[in-house]
């Protein structure tokens, strides 16, 4: 098995790469510019362009992969709203790319997806649920979704998954956990919407699962995440409770207070039977990994 993983400076690139090099498995790491992680040997890292296809065409003709884990997007939802025709290159456009050279060479293709096709109105969706885009964010994953479904070309995974947390090395972006844990340290002021409803998903949980589809050569569809949905606010307050920081500079508010360009789903939450049986994941509560971050 070699893999190539997009996006490895990434938090889940990162976790990937670890649980790679512990399992003594051929990778090469990815990532647009210099390789921004000192626990990735520079030897198992090249710079790549996804936008660019010809590009991917010779790491992918030079490395010749079998398992292809594609995590770079643009995750950035509000980003995604007032950058549309970016992110249609970047979240569509290049899966695209990627998923063609994958089939030139008979690799299977992975890639990372979202609660966010959802519309929340139910949640606790099973990977048969139907998709439904609120953001633009959200349409260009089941568009990406779109280019492996409809494709004749069988061997590919979809791993959709939910806000997810864990620490890392040199991140262009924060997560809700370690924000949470930094903001409450120092007494700062909060206001905490407690009208959307997510299930926080560990990032070596998420690595793990990535890395099980590829060594069983799954096909298909998984919902991977944490196993419990809690409000946005209960996620800080367990956070807070956990480490014994005050609450008293938390404020409860609602969604319509935070004029977000984009619109997000109130309440998702995967039902995770399939990746359980199929997978055997079974991730952690927010309590048995916070001494972690």
């Amino acid at each position: 098995m070699k893999i190539l993983i997009t996006g490895s400076n990434g938090l889940l690139g990162q976790k990937i790469v670890r649980q790679a090099l512990k399992k003594g498995t051929t990778f090469l790491a990815t990532s647009k510019g210099d390789n921004r992680n000192p626990d990735c040997p520079s030897e198992k890292y090249q710079s790549l362009d996804i936008c660019d296809a010809t590009a991917i065409e010779k790491v992918f003709s030079d490395f010749q992969p079998t398992h292809i884990i594609h995590t770079a997007a643009i995750t950035n939802v509000d980003a995604c709203e007032l950058n549309p025709e970016e992110c249609e290159m970047v979240n569509v456009t290049a899966t695209r790319y990627l998923f063609e050279a994958a089939q030139k060479i008979n690799a299977h293709f992975q890639l990372i997806s979202t609660d966010f096709i959802f519309d929340g109105e139910k949640g606790h969706y099973k990977e048969t649920d139907e998709p439904n885009p609120l953001s633009v964010y959200a349409k260009s994953k089941v568009d990406a979704e779109a280019i492996l479904l409809n494709s004749d070309y069988k061997n590919h995974s979809i791993l959709r998954t939910i806000i997810v947390y864990g620490i890392g090395n040199n991140l262009s972006r924060n997560n809700i956990i370690c924000w949470a844990k930094e903001a409450l340290s120092k007494g700062q002021p909060m206001n905490i919407i407690d009208d959307q409803f997510r299930a926080p998903t560990w990032a070596d949980d998420l690595a793990w699962a990535c890395l099980r589809v590829c060594e069983l050569d799954k096909t298909g569809i998984y919902h991977i995440s944490g196993p419990e949905t809690l409000s946005i606010y209960t996620i800080v307050e367990r956070v807070a409770n956990y480490f014994g920081l005050s609450t008293v500079t938390l404020t409860k508010t609602d969604s319509s207070t935070l004029n977000q360009p984009a619109k997000r789903p109130p309440r998702t939450g995967f039902d995770l039977s399939k990746s359980r049986n199929e997978l055997g994941y079974n991730p952690k509560t927010l309590e048995e990994t916070l001494d972690l971050i």
